[in-house]
């Protein structure tokens, strides 16, 4: 069962279950054949010695799931495991993997898909690309080849594989429907979009889209292929601006006379329509969009979760933007470093490398180091026209969108066209938020890609609001008791420095911040938005749980990091004050302000009773 490594001896021999994980201290002697046959479905483990105390597990698997789109490895649906390793050579693992993974596909008739692998500290990510139609199964045979795997590197015997393959043959037999690759392949012919779900599927675009069950889908070769087609498709992903840039888009599209369709991590809206609330950035949003006939034209927003979960979920699209990257949600899928995330990111890319164009922050260096992408056509944006790579860009006859004069110019092969003047933009509070300058930047570009008129985009950039009618939740001011407040939704660094950087720029007799965030963060993150929120030198500090996104950390654990770092950066006890929900919080502020205080509330949850509660007393 165990592979002994420095023949070190084992004192306990366990059969483990699928994804379990363990720590043996000085266990007494127990029998194998105790064990066996306790478990049906295990993984089998090498242990190695830390200490003379010590052994571990050291194969595990981490997370198993269906791709439905392009992805952070290819471009194709398929399956993927993420798994840690260690006691052994990621290589040797991988490589042992691989040959295992290849058995199965050859035994179930898929010898000619392709396989992925990529590594990452202690692990890998391990996939292959497989028929959209049999996703489960995949995953599936994903997980056998890794079990075959463990037990291979264990030194044990992977068991009898003609059972496994029955067994996989058959799940693919339940879940093949031959009728939807039919259509698939017959959409890729017409070059219209093919989107499909446990429930359905649909070909073409919005207004151009036809729907059907998956159980009856009709012969595609009876079908009426002129009344299908797409609509002009936008992607916008980044850490931070997302949202304030899909509405700014949105806004734009109006203008020029569109219907448009949006998703967000706040709800899916077509036609100013809220069709539901919550966060929607991922595969489902986007089906629910393109699949509404009255969307003449669409805006996704894509979050870093969807693109690693299930990959994009739209294989093609006009534009695909990329307003920033900086560190948040680090140690997730394989995710390690700024570099790994930007990497992420850049998945979009997939959509646009035949024909589509890549929006680009200029002044974003990590973007800028990524940005190698042969073939496609890419427009930069960036508030310093004398920004290097832009001028570099343009001097090879590309285009970009940049700040010159307190306006915004678009560059190309027919010259400079001046598009707005940002004091006309209101978001941008008169240039107070350049983080929202850089946001209309990347909007306007991205609407130029979308064959937008001028005039429209500056209409819809003149129209949109900093209200939170407009945009919820990111740079809604009131005015309450004669103090100025700012509701944003900044959760990582980066986004709490650029909001520092709009407040410190306003005058006040006293500030106060309320700090909160979701426990889906490192230490070092949380602690860090601590660090930036004290730059604007708070005189009122309120720290909130936020119990609805605590996300695996115990009940007060955030709190107390955040006061920590506070206290570290020269907080006094006493202007600390804490709240057990956001929106208690947001009621503590208002009782302490006063006339010509700011302040500041990061509000992550319960945002709409936040927000009708500051509409009510500024009315």
């Amino acid at each position: 069962m165990v592979q002994l490594l420095n023949s070190v001896e084992i004192k306990t021999i366990i059969i483990l279950p699928y994804q379990c994980s363990i720590r043996v201290h000085q266990c007494e002697s127990v029998a194998k054949k105790s064990l066996i046959g306790i478990i049906d479905k295990f993984v089998a483990i090498t242990f190695f010695r830390k200490s003379e105390n010590d052994f571990y597990m050291n194969l595990k698997i981490l997370d198993s799931r269906r791709l439905t789109g392009p992805n952070l490895l290819s471009s194709f649906p398929g399956a993927i495991i993420d798994v840690e390793i260690a006691g052994h050579a990621v290589e040797e693992v991988v490589n042992t993997w691989e040959e295992q993974v290849r058995i199965l596909l050859d035994s179930v008739s898929w010898g000619s898909e392709n396989v992925f692998v990529r590594s990452f500290k202690n692990g890998a990510n391990l996939a292959f690309s497989a028929p959209v139609d049999a996703l489960y199964a995949a995953t599936e045979l994903n997980e056998a080849a890794f079990e075959r795997t463990s037990a291979v590197i264990s030194g044990n015997d992977p068991g009898d594989i003609a059972a496994t393959v029955s067994e996989l043959r058959r799940t693919i037999a339940e879940e093949s429907n031959p009728q939807l690759l039919r259509l698939k392949a017959k959409a890729e012919e017409q070059a219209v979009a093919f989107l499909s779900d446990d429930d359905q599927a649909s070909i073409g675009m919005g207004a151009g889209s036809q729907t059907w069950d998956v159980t009856k889908i009709p012969d595609p070769e009876d079908l009426d292929w002129s009344k299908v087609h797409n609509i002009p498709l936008a992607l916008v992903t980044g850490t931070n601006g997302k949202s304030t840039t899909v509405r700014l888009l949105d806004a734009i599209l109006k203008a020029a006379g569109k219907r448009p369709g949006i998703t967000s991590t706040d709800y899916i809206r077509v036609d100013g329509e809220i069709l539901d609330k919550g966060d929607y950035s991922g595969t489902g949003g986007a089906r629910t969009v393109l699949r509404d006939k009255r969307v003449e034209a669409a805006i996704l927003e894509v979050a870093r979760g969807g693109i690693l979960r299930r990959g994009l979920g739209v294989p093609k699209a006009d534009v695909a933007l990329i307003a920033n990257v900086a560190e948040d949600h680090l140690n997730q899928y394989g995710i390690d470093t700024l570099d790994d995330l930007i990497a992420a990111k850049f998945v979009i890319n997939r959509a646009v490398e035949n024909g589509g164009v890549l929006v680009l922050n200029a002044d974003d260096a990590g973007i800028v180091r990524h940005a190698k992408t042969p073939g496609t056509k890419i427009c930069w944006f960036g508030i310093d026209s004398r920004n290097p790579q832009i001028l570099s860009h343009l001097d090879q006859g590309g285009h970009a969108c940049v700040v010159r004069h307190n306006r915004i110019l678009y560059i190309s092969e027919k010259g400079e066209e001046t598009i707005i003047a940002i004091d006309e933009i209101p978001i941008t509070m008169n240039g107070a938020a350049k983080h929202n300058i850089s946001n209309s930047l990347g909007a306007v570009a991205a609407a130029k890609a979308l064959g937008v008129a001028t005039a429209a985009i500056a209409k819809g950039l003149s129209e949109l609001q900093g209200d939170p009618k407009d945009n919820p939740g990111r740079g809604n001011y009131f005015a309450v008791k004669g103090a100025r407040v700012l509701v944003d939704f900044a959760h990582n660094v980066h986004g709490m420095s650029a909001i520092v950087e709009t407040v410190k720029s306003f005058p006040a007799r006293r500030r106060l911040i309320l700090l909160g965030l979701a426990g889906d963060r490192t230490d070092e993150e949380i602690r860090g938005l601590a660090r930036a929120g004290w730059e604007i030198k708070p005189d009122k500090v309120i720290i909130t749980e936020v119990p609805e996104y605590l996300r695996g950390k115990d009940e007060g654990v955030l709190p107390a990091l955040i006061a920590d770092e506070l206290r570290s950066c020269g907080a006094r006890d006493e202007i600390l004050a804490y709240s057990s929900k956001s929106f208690e919080g947001v009621k503590m502020a208002v009782d302490w302000a006063q006339k010509g205080d700011f302040l500041l509330l990061l509000v992550h949850s319960q945002r709409d009773e936040a927000l009708e509660f500051l509409e009510g007393l500024s009315a």
